[in-house]
């Protein structure tokens, strides 16, 4: 506890905890689009589960630090000569399968909601909202690896002798960012998500944020198995920087958007719980 109110500590202890958060803005918009479809009184029994299942998923990897590490060795490698070369190890495969499943999930719900066909609320509450827990967990297990690979790189694990924290200090400062990043956003998704589901376009944004990220994780997984073409053809990883700036850029200008242009004619998606009044009175009058 002693090494917890040092400056460097501290420090880390932000530094993290805002890392936290923004790595964790893809799982509020997941959270608000999945959530979304729920009847109006189970989405925030849905966000609320979603986030409490990562943050557990968060501390348990972080107590198995030494597994997760482990997953770093190769499972099976596969060798075509120079045309083909990997080296399969179990982090790449969570990761690779989750950004499959993000880009099946965001491509499905953008053709769902601007050419599936109408459906009613009725038929497809009653079990969606344990549909969505599951789809969020699956989801958060990705999320929670990355997070936490994250969180081991940033926080030294070395002796306090050698510059570090030590390993009961660096996992102390690693699960108190995590608990204060997830309350946080606890506290923020209501709204976040209210704002998602009232605004098509953001709706619309936010998916393609998904996409995005699905595509950095399949780069991800694919730089961690060691994919290789031909003799010196080798996939990076996407900087999460680039993704994040762009990200924030387009928000920025959808936001200007939504202030200097109000349509009357808004799209209306399909699913969307929320209605617009001016379109009821529009009409009405018609």
């Amino acid at each position: 506890m002693d090494i917890l109110f040092t400056p460097n500590a501290l420090i880390a202890l932000l530094t993290l905890t805002f890392l936290e958060i923004i790595l964790g803005i893809d799982n509020i918009v997941f959270l608000s689009i999945v959530s979304g479809k729920l009847k109006a009184e189970d989405q925030p029994k849905a966000r609320r589960v979603g986030l409490l299942l990562a943050m557990v998923f968060r501390i348990i990897l972080l107590f198995g630090i030494t597994w997760v590490l482990s997953l770093q060795d190769t499972i099976f490698s596969i060798d075509l000569g120079s045309i083909f070369e990997a080296h399969v190890t179990g982090q790449s495969l969570i990761i690779f399968g989750g950004g499959l499943f993000l880009l099946y999930k965001s491509v499905s719900e953008i053709h769902h909601k601007l050419e599936g066909e109408e459906e009613s609320t009725s038929g497809k509450a009653s079990n969606s909202i344990a549909q969505a827990i599951i789809q969020i967990a699956l989801l958060n297990i990705v999320f929670s690896f990355d997070s936490i690979l994250t969180a081991v790189g940033m926080v030294s694990m070395k002796e306090p002798a050698q510059g570090g924290f030590g390993y009961e200090g660096a996992l102390l400062i690693m699960i108190l960012a995590v608990v204060i990043s997830i309350v946080i956003m606890m506290i923020f998704a209501g709204p976040v998500s209210k704002f998602v589901n009232e605004h098509p376009t953001i709706q619309i944004l936010g998916l393609s944020f998904l996409i995005l990220i699905g595509v950095m994780l399949l780069a991800e997984g694919s730089h961690l198995a060691h994919f290789r073409f031909g003799n010196d053809v080798e996939v990076t990883s996407i900087p999460k920087g680039y993704l994040y700036f762009s990200i924030f850029f387009s928000l920025f200008v959808e936001f200007l958007n939504l202030r200097m242009k109000k349509s009357r004619n808004a799209v209306k998606l399909r699913n969307n719980k929320i209605v617009d009044a001016k379109l009821k009175d529009d009409d009405l009058m018609n």
